[in-house]
């Protein structure tokens, strides 16, 4: 009776595992170009990186993926959506850029938001402006270390927000 009662224990502890325990993060996916990247900054002080740590430290399963390429455009973007939002993300953090009016190239950032919605996820959108009074690199175009920790930061409550939580 009590082997009985210890493997019923047992089975119990080990099903509340399979569904507490294993609990699969939210995915957020930063979609964007060289910002986004983190370019001359490590991964691990891109905004992406940072702000899965500070969501994750308000207590968030959270997955943030970078999916930020140097020189995108929004063409780009669109092209390669399908294969950088998994099925399931909750969450796409756009950042445009300014390489679409550098390039002479068209804006494709309305069929991005549609082509999302369609799918069922939401977009926070992070404009250019968003940029302005961080530190940068010397360069004036990207942000430091210091700049992608400050950016996300002010993402933090928006992302949250739109994982409802």
């Amino acid at each position: 009776m009590i082997a009985r009662h210890g493997r019923i224990v047992l089975l119990g502890a080990l099903a509340a595992f399979a569904m507490f325990g294993t609990a699969h993060a939210a995915t957020v996916v930063a979609l964007g170009a060289s910002n986004a990247f983190g370019k001359g900054v490590s991964r691990s002080q891109a905004y992406p990186a940072q702000l899965e740590a500070l969501l994750r430290a308000r207590g968030l399963n959270v997955r943030v993926v970078n999916a930020g390429i140097n020189g995108d455009t929004t063409g780009g973007m669109l092209a390669r959506l399908d294969r950088v939002v998994p099925k399931g993300t909750s969450v796409v953090i756009l950042q445009p850029g300014g390489n679409d009016r550098r390039k002479l190239a068209a804006d494709n950032t309305p069929e991005i938001q549609s082509r999302l919605g369609a799918m069922g996820v939401k977009v926070v959108m992070l404009p250019n402006g968003m940029l302005h009074g961080l530190p940068h690199q010397p360069d004036g175009q990207h942000l430091t270390p210091e700049g992608y920790h400050m950016l996300a930061e002010q993402l933090a409550g928006q992302v949250a927000a739109a994982l409802g939580k």
